[in-house]
């Protein structure tokens, strides 16, 4: 069965239109299941439009390549804890930028036939184009899985002169397109797209962990530009409009959290961000521990409560203690709320979908900005596995490496029990002097195993 030209547009189009709607309904905690299957039909109906479209033959390649990835997607999904999902994103922006460099690699060899001049050069430069944000978009998210998943070290590598060298690279990789142009040969292509590899990795070496959120947001973006530079290059109208989707929401996303951040966009984009500009303030005092018996007695004296997640919470997979804690407390009339940075964890949304996973009411989950001025007239904060967005450090130290960041004032409390593994900095390496406020106390150990210490206190 072969689908007109014309069905298959309307297949298109109608993808386009899911894919739209998907994107609306994910902004939305209640309606973002409903997103998710929209995006599920469209992709599916994009799949067979194009399979079963003109000028494509299905033959036994074909058919093998489907039944692999499918297999293949199918068992990363059922394997990957939902710890897991911010280094798998990164993997998969990969496969789009790698894919975009095969597609303009093979259009340069086989170029199409009977193209007038101007549309020789159009599609030369699309070519270009794609490769350059493919290979960025490759390296740069293999790096970022790396970093990710602690196969990298999350500190930034700062080499002397690096925005230095990245404009070399840019400037020279603008010389190979004017040469391409002048048809010098493919190898301009080719140095190019190995300088693009190196700019690429360079780019997200240079953040620091504490920045991760953000460079995922926008390796999401650079994987859309890429698929909208392929669709050019295929001349495929949906892969065009999905490509601009993914690329304009991942930029969108990028700059709301680099607002959240107090970052500026473009240092996103150059890298190098992350590092303090001086010598950081001392911090005097000690961590004072508590044991699971003082924390169930702050709560079981306390009125209102606010717990704030962190990846600590993800890595312990303790949501659902987390959500038979909120339960239990919320049966005895205490107010409990959460608090949700928008940098929290290490992807974007992530602690709202644990919560949500764990059944945690979406009416009590609040982002910083609605909770925030809440914290004088809070009794008890629990802080579960977080560090970077409580840290008052970057209010107090100009020189902390994440000066200036809005965080949550957790520390304005009565009283912060901070549930952590020990007495390590954490993931980006940056001390907290919350930890040795007075009215803190350290509840030290594995969160889901010290949360179920304090839910046999609580009854």
């Amino acid at each position: 069965m072969t689908l007109t030209h014309e069905l298959q547009v309307a297949a298109y189009i109608m993808s386009a239109v899911l894919f739209i709607l998907s994107l609306g309904s994910l902004s939305d905690q209640e309606s973002a299941k409903r997103g998710v299957w929209f995006g599920i039909i469209g992709m599916a109906i994009a799949v067979l439009a194009t399979i079963f479209g003109p000028g494509v033959s299905v033959g036994p390649v074909l058919l093998i390549t489907l039944v692999l990835g499918a297999v293949a997607g199918v068992i990363v999904a059922t394997r990957v804890e939902m710890t897991g999902m911010p280094q798998l994103v990164a993997a998969l922006h990969s496969f789009v930028g790698l894919a975009a460099v095969f597609i303009g690699i093979n259009s340069d060899l086989s170029p199409p036939l009977h193209l007038l001049p101007a549309e020789k050069v159009i599609h030369e430069i699309e070519v270009f184009i794609g490769v350059f944000i493919g290979a960025i978009t490759f390296t740069g998210s293999i790096i970022a899985y790396a970093k990710l998943a602690g196969k990298v070290g999350g500190s930034a590598l700062i080499l002397p002169a690096r925005h230095l060298w990245n404009l070399l690279i840019v400037v020279a990789c603008l010389v190979l397109l004017v040469m391409y142009m002048n048809h010098a040969g493919s190898w301009t292509l080719y140095l190019m797209m190995l300088l693009a590899f190196v700019l690429g990795a360079h780019l997200v070496l240079a953040i620091g962990g504490a920045d991760m959120p953000v460079v995922v947001s926008m390796l999401n973006s650079y994987s859309g530009w890429a698929a909208a530079a392929t669709g050019f290059l295929l001349g495929n109208d949906l892969l065009i409009i999905t490509g601009a989707l993914v690329g304009s929401s991942g930029a969108i996303l990028s700059y709301i959290m680099c607002k959240a951040m107090n970052r500026h966009f473009l240092s996103v984009i150059l890298g190098g961000f992350g590092g303090g500009n001086g010598e950081q303030q001392v911090i005097e005092g000690e961590q004072i521990a508590i044991d699971a018996a003082g924390v169930a007695a702050a709560l079981e004296e306390a009125d209102s409560v606010v717990i704030v997640p962190g990846y600590g919470m993800a890595v312990a997979q303790a949501q659902q203690s987390v959500s038979e804690l909120t339960r239990r407390l919320r049966a005895k009339g205490k107010q409990v709320r959460f608090g949700i940075h928008p940098v929290a964890g290490r992807l974007p949304g992530h602690m709202n979908v644990l919560l949500a996973e764990a059944k945690v009411p979406y009416d009590i989950v609040l982002e910083m900005d609605e909770i925030n001025d809440d914290f004088p007239a809070t009794d008890v904060v629990i802080i579960i596995g977080s560090n970077d967005i409580v840290n008052p450090a970057a209010q107090e130290d100009p020189n902390s490496p994440i000066a200036g960041m809005p965080v949550l004032e957790v520390w304005n409390a009565k009283q912060v029990f901070v549930s952590k593994r020990g007495q390590g900095t954490g993931y980006s390496g940056i001390e907290n002097p919350l930890f040795y406020k007075e009215n803190t106390r350290m509840f030290y150990g594995d969160a889901k195993a010290s949360l179920d210490l304090l839910l046999a206190k609580i009854t």
